[in-house]
């Protein structure tokens, strides 16, 4: 079949939106080799070049009986996998329906998909919805689900093609290690990216949630009912609110989800990022997530509280995770993975320019690796260091690595007084980067700013960290002998969330491990999962 040109594909949106953080931050194989502090990557993994296998499916399915949502059927797509039909989803899902797999078929996002009606930052009693289409006011969530099966592609068109699912309403994306679900663009269907395609070739997924959250757009922090603090997604032409009062909020569940080359720049530092979950609460399920290829952020979290475990980030332009506006985030097993001499940091956390509001950024990541290991500058952008965390935010870091010989470790930046300023408590951490002593770490900011030795103070504090590490690492992000003689610190004390198994490592991934990130992820010269993942620049033909 012959690849289809980006001229060929059907429509584009300019509807726009974009989630960065309160002062516009938004947040970039096969084995690594590793000789002394020098680590370089193998040669990319190429495109299949077999004969294409997948034949069209004849027609888009019937969703619902009524007529109520329909998909439309807008002809098909080639590639080198074979050739697809494209079944278009409506600009707004009213009823709760199921994505099926169905071979040769693929969804697509025509600009923004709305599921269901934003219902308010508390259940709706004559809420006047912003969500175009919806009849208003309502006096109850419109309550849609969004069903998505095991192995469907959803593509988002050139441009700011995006998923907002809004609140009062849910997404029940449920891939398995086999069947991944994947978002993607056009251009990865029609074969036309390669290992060096950079994102933003379409929007991303917003989950958009009643959390509490800081940084009011409407509202004030600490408001209950209509008055709950709440925020514009950046950039939405039509209103996008996230934020209210209850932190167990439930947006549904993400599992076994790949979301690849999205990110794309609605205006000046305003673009997606693959996922990003606004608002959520405890109830939210987001585990198996690989984001690959963001022009912005892996993932940025606004707000909410959330448990997050099995997170890869492959290649995002800039902060591989972002915390920001109050959230409450606890990750376990996370894999940071920037394209070597590309992206800025590995975390960025913050609510910088609101520094005196609750709740504040609270960030515990456990079991992680973060790597940034290349021959020259390891990070393009503003954040200067491997990890940056400010204003009011505070950080905990358990058992891992953050591993970037050509750059400092840490950042810590204060625009506020003592007691407003972020915090940094680690245990089991070890460092590989660049110079000795203080010269590791930067400290800056106006008021009470931070030194080199006050940030450096953070690691020191406790003995089963290590600033001088040398790191052995194997096909990239697997330990070697010097990761898996690091002692652990268990974590179990931090929340209820946190498991502590048998074997149990610092890192994210080791030998004997239950190689969680095989099978349901793709594979890129950043990073090769093994065999039973596929490529990244194609789609999988099983």
């Amino acid at each position: 079949m012959t690849h289809l040109s980006r001229a060929l594909i059907i429509g584009t949106s300019v509807l726009a939106l974009a989630a960065c953080g309160p002062e516009e931050i938004a947040s970039p194989g096969t084995g690594v080799i590793n000789i002394g502090d020098v680590i370089t990557n193998p040669a990319p993994t190429p495109t299949p070049t077999s004969a294409p296998t997948v034949t069209a499916a004849g027609a888009c399915p019937s969703l619902t009986n009524d007529g109520s949502v329909v998909l439309t059927n807008d002809g098909t797509i080639s590639g080198p996998t074979g050739e697809y039909r494209i079944c278009t989803l409506p600009s707004l899902i009213t009823k709760s329906v199921t994505l099926p797999q169905i071979d040769g078929l693929v969804y697509r996002l025509n600009g923004r998909v709305d599921v269901g009606c934003d219902g308010g930052p508390v259940a709706p009693t004559a809420y006047t919805s912003t969500t175009v289409g919806c009849n208003t006011p309502l006096d109850a969530d419109t309550n849609v689900t969004l069903g998505i099966d095991p192995g469907v592609v959803i593509y988002g068109e050139q441009g700011a093609s995006w998923l907002a699912v809004n609140r009062g309403n849910k997404i029940n994306a449920s891939g398995s290690a086999s069947k991944p679900i994947i978002f993607t663009s056009a251009d990865n269907i029609a074969g036309l990216n390669t290992e060096s395609t950079p994102g933003g070739q379409w929007g991303g997924v917003v989950l958009l949630g009643r959390g509490r959250i800081t940084d009011c757009d409407i509202g004030a922090v600490g408001g209950t009912g209509a008055g709950a603090c709440q925020r514009r997604t950046e950039g939405a032409v039509n209103d996008a609110l996230f934020g209210g009062t209850d932190d167990t909020y439930n947006a549904g569940t993400m599992e076994y989800v790949q979301i690849r080359y999205s990110g794309f720049v609605l205006s000046n530092n305003k673009e997606l990022q693959s996922l990003t979950p606004s608002g959520v609460g405890t109830g939210t399920t987001l585990n198996h997530i690989q984001s690959h290829r963001s022009s912005d952020d892996g993932a940025e979290f606004f707000g909410g509280s959330v448990n997050v475990s099995h997170y890869i980030a492959t290649g995002a332009d800039d902060d591989s995770l972002d915390v920001d506006t109050g959230a409450r985030l606890n990750v376990q097993y996370a894999l940071l993975l920037p394209v070597p001499g590309e992206g800025d940091a590995l975390m960025e956390i913050d609510s910088n320019g609101n520094e005196g509001d609750a709740p504040r950024t609270d960030l515990k990541v456990v079991n992680f690796l973060g790597l940034q290991s290349v021959t020259s500058p390891s990070n393009e952008g503003a954040d200067k260091a491997a990890v940056l965390f400010r204003g009011n935010a505070d950080v905990t870091l358990y058992n891992g690595a953050i591993i970037a010989p050509e750059n400092e470790c840490i950042r810590m930046t204060s625009n506020t007084t003592a007691a407003n300023r972020a915090s940094l408590t680690a245990r089991s951490v070890v460092l590989q980067c660049s110079g000795t002593g203080d010269a590791k770490y930067i400290g800056d900011g106006s008021g009470d700013a931070f030194t080199a030795a006050d940030v450096r103070g953070f690691i020191t504090a406790d003995a089963s960290n290590n600033e001088d590490f040398t790191n052995t690492l194997t096909s990239t992000f697997i330990n070697g002998s010097n990761e898996d003689a690091v002692a652990i610190t268990s974590p179990t004390g931090l929340s209820t969330f946190f498991v502590e198994a048998t074997p149990y490592h610092i890192g994210a991934a080791w030998t004997g491990g239950d190689d969680w990130y095989a099978g349901w992820t793709c594979n890129s010269n950043i990073a090769n999962f093994g065999a039973s993942s596929s490529a990244c620049t194609t789609l999988p033909t099983t």
